[in-house]
C-alpha cells in the first residue's frame, strides 16, 4: 500500500471474526474517554453558576479553556508515539475525538474572549441586536488582533485548528485523498507550537506551567523528526513493526474495529 492510502476495507468474514467484547469493550471505553473530556467544561459551568470561580471569573474561563485547549493537543500529539511504542494500535481510534476536543475547548476559549470580554465592553448605542454593534465588536476584535502579539498568535493557533476539525471526517478523507489529508493534518504542529508561544506570552510573570507545555510539546515533536530517521524502530514491540512494515497485515483487534468504521488514514 501506497503511503496516505486508506487500507482496503475487511471482508464480512473477518468482521465476524472481531470478537464481540472487543467491539462492546472498545465502544465503552471511547464512550467513557468521551465523558471525561467534557468534565472540564461541566465544572467550569457548575463553578460559573455555584459562584465558585475566583473574584475574576473571566480570567478564570479563559485561562481554563486555554489550557485544556493545550493539554488535549497534547494527549493528540501523544497518540501516535504511544502506539509506536507499545504497539497498541487500537489507540489510533481516540486520536479524532480527542483532536476535536481540542477544537472544542479552543471554540469555548475564543468565545470567551470574543464574547465576555470584547462583546460586553461595547456600548451598545443601538441596541445589542444591530448592524452597528456587529461592526464595532469586529473592530475591537481586529484591532486586538492586530496590536497585541499574543492575541495575534492565539487567534492564528485557532484558526489553523479549523481546517483540521472541517477534514476530521472520513468523506473529507476519500475527497482530499490520503496524501494531501496528512500534507493539511500537520497543521497540528502549527497549532501546538503557536498555542504554547500564545500562552507563555499571555503569562505576566510565572511561566512554570508555560514552560511545561513547551517541553511536551517539544518532546512529542522530536520524537516524531527521530523516529522519521528510523532511531526508535528497532525499540518497537515486534507486531507495531510488522504493522508499520505492511499496513494491509495489521493484525485484528479492537483498532481494527473502528478503522473499519471510521476509515483512519495513517497518521500524518
Amino acid at each position: 500500500m501506497a503511503r496516505g492510502a486508506v487500507a482496503a476495507r475487511p471482508s464480512e468474514s473477518e468482521w465476524r471474526s472481531v470478537p464481540r467484547k472487543v467491539i462492546r469493550g472498545g465502544r465503552l471505553l471511547k464512550a467513557a474517554i468521551f465523558l471525561a473530556s467534557l468534565i472540564p467544561a461541566a465544572w467550569l459551568l457548575w463553578a460559573a453558576l455555584t459562584g465558585h470561580l475566583s473574584a475574576n471569573p473571566l480570567s478564570d474561563v479563559t485561562n481554563e479553556t486555554g489550557i485544556w485547549t493545550l493539554r488535549f493537543l497534547c494527549i493528540t500529539l501523544s497518540v501516535t508515539p504511544l502506539r509506536r511504542l507499545t504497539g497498541w494500535n487500537g489507540v489510533i481510534r481516540f486520536r479524532r475525538m480527542i483532536g476535536l476536543f481540542a477544537f472544542f475547548y479552543g471554540t469555548l476559549h475564543l468565545l470567551t474572549y470574543v464574547i465576555l470580554d470584547r462583546f460586553a465592553g461595547l456600548d451598545f448605542p443601538n441596541g445589542i441586536v444591530a448592524w452597528r454593534t456587529v461592526r464595532d465588536l469586529t473592530i475591537s476584535v481586529g484591532k486586538d488582533v492586530y496590536e497585541r502579539p499574543f492575541i495575534t498568535l492565539g487567534f492564528a493557533a485557532f484558526m489553523s485548528m479549523v481546517p483540521l476539525a472541517a477534514t476530521s471526517t472520513a468523506g473529507m478523507l476519500r475527497r482530499l485523498g490520503g496524501r494531501n489529508w496528512q500534507l493539511l493534518h500537520r497543521l497540528v504542529y502549527v497549532t501546538a507550537i503557536a498555542g504554547v508561544i500564545h500562552y507563555w506570552w499571555g503569562v505576566k510573570a510565572d511561566v512554570q506551567r508555560p514552560l511545561a507545555y513547551a517541553v511536551v510539546v517539544g518532546l512529542l515533536l522530536a520524537f516524531r523528526m527521530v523516529w522519521a530517521r528510523g532511531y526508535f524502530r528497532a525499540a518497537a514491540p515486534k507486531g507495531r513493526r510488522v504493522a508499520a512494515s505492511n499496513p494491509d497485515r495489521q493484525p485484528w483487534g479492537s483498532g481494527a474495529v473502528e478503522a473499519v468504521k471510521n476509515a483512519e488514514p495513517r497518521e500524518p
